[in-house]
């Protein structure tokens, strides 16, 4: 949104959400007099711009082609959205070639573009007083808080290293495993809050805005993703932004954005998790290599700027 401000545009944030049909987002455009729309997600949010009156782009999510695809009637769907939109943005090459392989009529629309980071951690936060209200004891020298941020839903798969974490804890009380995220699913956080209650060292954080989210991932020993499919995971490009090291499922749309041992450390099982965490902590010489490592890429290849260039300049097609 700052990107299409800056070029002079109006910006109009909505929730797909708080929509059910492409009938609701007729209504909404003709009302206000919208002149375009961009959609995040080729499913959850193109469905809504489905014979829109007016013309849209698409900015695949990850879930959309990685596991939406998979399902006949939804595929069916965001194929005729493509069809319809002016162009589509993957975050990778590997995700555009997803989508051509699935859409191949598509593919010249298909741009790719990363996501562009820029961190501004807030300088009034109170880290200890943020570990108090979690109830983390941080009163030992050796303290070391792992943050898991995520949205709270499946396919994010926060409970997968709680087990493996929980009994990492008992043996060594220094760590802690915090997860941080918004409520998406209010089903599966009851799920989540029971079993993080049983299990010690494992910490359901609340919430916080992004400017103090990243003031304490500057405090932190490391982030974790544990997903099961990601597009592209703005939280890790922070993290490496921050100069904070990376812990990350092994899965390609983590694979496509860290080098393992280079950039950051890829896991293929909790126990692997374990196993590379403590030689993180064991090893200052190669966490600090690490984090050089990871702190060049994301200035090289995820400039906040050459996004801003790419999608003023592909509004303009609209």
């Amino acid at each position: 949104r700052n990107h299409l401000h800056a070029a002079g545009h109006i910006c109009i944030l909505k929730d797909a959400f708080m929509y059910e049909s492409p009938a609701e987002i007729a209504n909404l455009t003709s009302t206000d007099k919208f002149d375009a729309a961009l959609a995040i997600h080729l499913y959850k949010g193109g469905r809504l711009l489905q014979g829109s009156r007016i013309p849209f782009g698409i900015i695949f999510g990850g879930t959309d082609v990685n596991e939406d695809t998979k399902c006949q009637e939804k595929c069916q769907v965001m194929g005729a959205v493509l069809e319809e939109a002016r162009f589509a943005v993957a975050f990778t090459v590997k995700l555009k070639e997803l989508a051509a392989a699935e859409w191949p009529d598509a593919r010249k629309k298909i741009y790719v573009q990363s996501q562009g980071i820029k961190t501004a951690p807030s300088d009034t936060f109170d880290w200890y007083r943020f570990l108090q209200n979690s109830a983390i004891p941080a009163n030992t020298d050796r303290f070391h808080l792992f943050l898991l941020i995520c949205g709270l839903r499946r396919v994010k798969d926060p409970l997968y290293l709680v087990e493996v974490f929980s009994d990492w804890h008992r043996k060594d009380p220094s760590v802690h495993l915090g997860i941080i995220g918004p409520a998406v699913d209010p089903v599966f956080t009851s799920e989540i809050k029971e079993k993080v209650k049983r299990a010690p060292g494992v910490h359901l954080l609340p919430e916080l805005p992004q400017e103090e989210l990243h003031a304490a991932v500057r405090r932190c020993f490391a982030v974790v993703n544990s997903s099961l499919s990601e597009g592209m995971s703005a939280a890790i490009l922070e993290a490496m932004d921050l100069e904070i090291p990376v812990l990350a499922r092994n899965i390609p749309g983590n694979a496509a954005i860290i080098k393992h041992k280079e950039t950051g450390l890829l896991f293929s099982n909790p126990q692997e998790f374990v196993v590379l965490s403590k030689s993180l902590m064991n090893d200052p010489i190669m966490e600090k290599e690490i984090i050089t490592r990871a702190k060049d890429y994301v200035k090289k290849h995820h400039s906040w700027e050459g996004e801003r260039k790419t999608y003023q300049n592909l509004v303009l097609r609209l």
